[in-house]
């Protein structure tokens, strides 16, 4: 009985063991990636947020984005708009306080008392704060938008990849539905 678990350990032993006679020279397989462009600098979506940090709407030129130019300014123009009215308000509004308590009633705000006066300050300056922060918000959209838009050029986009909305019919209800496709072409 030794004789047959010390032969069958033996076989099993030798049975798993791994010679290896000849070495494999396997060439990797390197698949093309037909969706990138091979011709991008990668440095393009840093100089495109350098152009819109110096000078908004300089990196959506560097992107060929012309159409982007003028929502950078419209918005950044109208929150500062905003922002240059709001100031000067609040500072009619602090002046005519002033005065106020210095004796003198013969302001443009005459018809307003000091509380009055104080809430009228209050207001424009939290406008103003609104729309400076706003402001900067859209500054830093414009600088996000141009490096996005760098790095996203690099991908081709053409039909042979697409999101196209599809109306079908259900097979079980017979009625028509919407749904999107996902297409993609070889």
């Amino acid at each position: 009985m030794n004789k047959i678990i010390g032969i069958g350990l033996l076989l099993f032993v030798l049975g798993n063991t791994t010679v290896l006679a000849q070495a494999k020279n396997e060439i990797p397989l390197v698949a093309k990636d037909t969706l990138k462009s091979n011709d991008i600098d990668p440095l393009t979506p840093a100089k495109a947020a350098f152009y819109s940090a110096v000078l908004p709407g300089l990196g959506q030129a560097y992107n060929k984005k012309y159409w982007k130019i003028p929502l950078v300014y419209g918005a950044i123009g109208t929150s500062l708009y905003f922002y240059i009215d709001n100031n000067k308000k609040y500072h009619q509004y602090r002046d005519a306080y002033k005065r106020r308590l210095e004796g003198y009633t013969d302001d443009n705000f005459s018809y307003l008392d000091k509380s009055r006066l104080i809430a009228g300050q209050k207001f424009y300056q939290r406008n103003r704060d609104l729309s400076l922060l706003i402001s900067i918000g859209f500054y830093v959209l414009n600088i996000v938008d141009a490096n996005v838009d760098a790095a996203l050029i690099q991908f081709n986009v053409n039909d042979n990849l697409s999101i196209k909305p599809d109306l079908y019919q259900n097979d079980v209800t017979l009625r028509t539905n919407l749904g999107l496709t996902l297409n993609y072409n070889f």
